[in-house]
């Protein structure tokens, strides 16, 4: 008599940020004796090999944490985990099908390195879906060509080159127009993103300041544009209007109720009517889902994320689970509400995802998302923050270090834990680094130039 063979149940998750990364690792915590027997599969798609803690990126791009200590390879905390470094580019989950293309794939003719569009079709029983977003961009000329966003890893690393770059050339330079325009900096948003990561930059370039005997603080340029008449909307209007006031007293521009109308050839033109040329362009102007929402058979508001439930399942829909960004979860402490897209609520929301997945496979009962939003903190630069807590409104060095308490306390694995406390305590003795390794973003330059020669 032959012995019946069981299939392993197959958990799909499209998605290694917040809501992916630690569902996965919650369903290594509960579902142990499972994956280890062969009885469930995962399987986490995503086209980078990491989780990017983004809370600190506008101090990796400051330099007073190392980049590779923001992020966390998934390949490393999820080792039962399947790792596929690809893009989702369909999803039917009504025949449980994912179309992914996988990243770097080369051609096997030819021999030339081209790349090809190699694609699997992965076949699942359960799915979590959480592509995360992506910036939200507007048709205005020359922002695609000048501009850069602040989400990744990538364009932090790229953006302290840069700045550090612009004052290289604007020390080295006899044109006065190239330098003005080289210690031009714009940001566009007056979000997290876009008040840290200005914050931070700035901080640094005051500090490069001193390695720069012809420049002067007071030489260099920094605008924030929002179009709202406040900045840092999570933190009250109490604390939005302290760091705006602080942030001038820097020497910062602050223009609120102010849009940005063309970036063309670095010139800059505002809706108040100002121009000016521009060394550097971040825009930092919020968020919208994931394109790849709209290539499932997935319910979408109208505002284009996944409809979802209290239990972080997609409605209406069986075997299907969303949260973070890209989904609108009701928010069950402000009823007629959704929950913000932040990582407070996407870290929460995870675990609670990844227990419903384990309760469904179980054949138990699904518990609901409830979670008050607790606050927000924001560093400002080197010992400066601003915060509101459970109501309670902090600012100055208490914030900053609060800011840092906080998110050392959530960033994942011990590991990074002390690395990234490494960073902070050898920046205590230590200056920071002010050396900008443009050729990190131009590797074969040099290779390119001997060839020709």
């Amino acid at each position: 008599m032959g012995t019946e063979t069981r299939m392993a149940t197959h958990v799909l998750i499209v998605g290694g940020g917040y809501v992916g990364m630690y569902t996965a690792l919650r369903l290594h915590k509960k579902m142990r004796r499972e994956l280890k027997s062969g009885e469930l599969q995962i399987t986490v798609v995503d086209p980078q090999s990491y989780m990017t803690y983004q809370p600190f990126l506008p101090e990796a791009a400051a330099g007073n944490v190392e980049a590779r200590h923001v992020v966390v390879p998934l390949r490393r905390v999820l080792p039962r985990a399947t790792i596929l470094n690809g893009r989702v580019t369909k999803v039917e989950h009504a025949k449980r099908q994912a179309w992914v293309q996988v990243v770097g794939s080369t051609s096997a003719e030819g021999g030339g390195g081209e790349q090809s569009a190699e694609t699997r079709v992965l076949s699942y029983d359960v799915l979590v879906f959480c592509p995360g977003s992506i910036s939200r961009t507007l048709p205005i000329p020359g922002l695609t060509e000048c501009g850069i966003g602040f989400k990744t890893v990538g364009e932090a690393i790229y953006l302290r080159n840069h700045v550090l770059a612009q004052l290289d050339i604007a020390a080295s330079t006899a044109n006065e127009k190239v330098r003005r325009r080289a210690l031009t900096f714009v940001f566009v948003g007056g979000g997290y993103a876009g008040v840290e990561a200005l914050a931070e930059l700035e901080d640094m370039a005051r500090d490069a300041c001193d390695y720069y005997p012809t420049i002067e603080p007071s030489d260099m340029r920094w605008v924030l544009v929002e179009a709202s008449d406040r900045i840092l909307p999570e933190v009250g209007p109490e604390m939005g209007r302290w760091t705006v006031e602080t942030l001038r007293r820097r020497g910062i521009a602050i223009k609120l109720q102010t849009l940005l109308k063309s970036a063309e050839g670095h010139h800059i033109v505002l809706s108040d009517g100002e121009e000016f040329d521009v060394g550097t362009l971040v825009w930092t102007a919020g968020v919208k889902p994931n394109p790849l929402v709209r290539r499932t058979d997935l319910p979408l508001d109208e505002k284009g994320r996944l409809k979802a439930t209290a239990e972080l399942t997609v409605e209406g829909v069986e075997g299907a689970f969303t949260a973070g960004d890209i989904a609108a979860v009701p928010d069950l402490t402000k009823p007629g509400n959704l929950t913000a897209p932040n990582a407070q609520h996407a870290v929460r929301q995870a675990k609670v995802l990844g227990d419903n997945v384990v309760a469904m496979l179980r054949g138990k009962e699904l518990k609901r998302y409830e979670h008050s939003y607790a606050g927000s903190v924001a560093s400002l630069g080197l010992h400066k923050g601003v915060a509101q807590i459970y109501g309670v409104k902090m600012r100055g060095l208490i914030a900053w270090w609060l800011h840092r308490t906080y998110h050392l306390s959530r960033v994942p694995t011990v590991n990074r834990k002390a690395r990234v406390t490494a960073d902070w305590t050898l920046a205590f003795f230590f200056k920071r680094e002010v050396v900008s390794l443009g050729s990190i973003t131009r590797p074969r330059e040099e290779f390119e130039l001997a060839a020709k020669d």
